[in-house]
């Protein structure tokens, strides 16, 4: 659609039906009352709020999962030390007899 166009025709149905003259007693005063009324919604506030409520359901998970990991029979199996199997790969070079050529 030609954008000129209509614009002529908008201005046109413009002229022909003008504005009324009833406005309302003190309206420009109750609309600028009423927005300045409403606030902008903040972001960190909605941040926050949302993060409080879900604050106590991961506490309650993080209590739950440590539970089970305590009675679920950690360190009843054989004794696993990842310490001493990288020592062990480290010097392994170290302690390999040397190589005759």
């Amino acid at each position: 659609m030609n954008v000129v166009e209509l614009q002529k025709k908008l201005i046109a149905a413009a002229r022909v039906n003008p504005p009324g003259q009833g406005v309302p007693y003190a309206f420009e005063r109750r609309i600028m009352t009423r927005l300045a009324g409403e606030r902008m919604a903040d972001r960190w506030a909605l941040w926050a709020r949302a993060l409080w409520r879900v604050a106590l359901p991961s506490l309650a998970a993080a209590v739950v999962l440590s539970i089970w990991t305590y009675t679920s029979g950690a360190g009843r199996g054989p004794e696993i030390s990842l310490a001493r199997d990288l020592e062990s790969t480290v010097y392994a070079v170290v302690d390999a007899p040397a190589e005759t050529r």
